[in-house]
């Protein structure tokens, strides 16, 4: 028996997903900060599912880089984009881990087609459910709100 197929979004909305995409990360890098930053993106699919993506980035004034190739860059924009388009995931967080000047981590979950600051007790939660790659502690920091765009009369 063939699985069922996930719903296939028009083209009108993966562009405007895409476009959301897009000003997510450029109000999302400048709110991290200099520094060098890990972004976890985990979502479920709306058949159960579970997919993420990670992206290495520096920021530095006025700039920043990304420190994976383009294909891996490619993949976390491409989950990023279907998970705000949200036809074909149910749930996604979007975690960042900072390690300079310690460990510091917030996060943020997809709603409403946009990027929410998390409950820091729910990413407490979440945080410490993975495994450490060292021994520090990581600080749990709430994580500041992204401006978002202003919706077309498409949304």
């Amino acid at each position: 028996m063939p699985e069922p197929e996930l719903p296939r979004p028009d083209d009108a909305a993966t562009a405007l997903a895409m476009g959301r995409a897009l000003h997510a990360l450029t109000a999302l890098l400048p709110a991290l900060g200099e520094g060098s930053h890990a972004l976890n993106l985990n979502a479920e699919r709306t058949d159960g599912t579970e997919m993420s993506a990670d992206l290495h980035v520096s920021v530095e004034p006025d700039s920043w880089r990304v420190d994976h190739s383009a294909e891996e860059y490619v993949q976390f924009f491409v989950l990023l984009t279907f998970a705000l388009e949200s036809s074909t995931v149910r749930d996604a967080v979007l975690v960042a881990t900072t390690t300079d000047a310690g460990p510091r981590v917030c996060g943020w979950e997809v709603r409403a087609g946009w990027l929410h600051p998390m409950n820091t007790a729910e990413l407490h939660q979440t945080v410490t459910s993975m495994p450490a790659d060292d021994a520090a502690p990581l600080v749990v920091c709430h994580a500041p709100a992204l401006h978002r765009p202003h919706r077309t009369a498409k949304e």
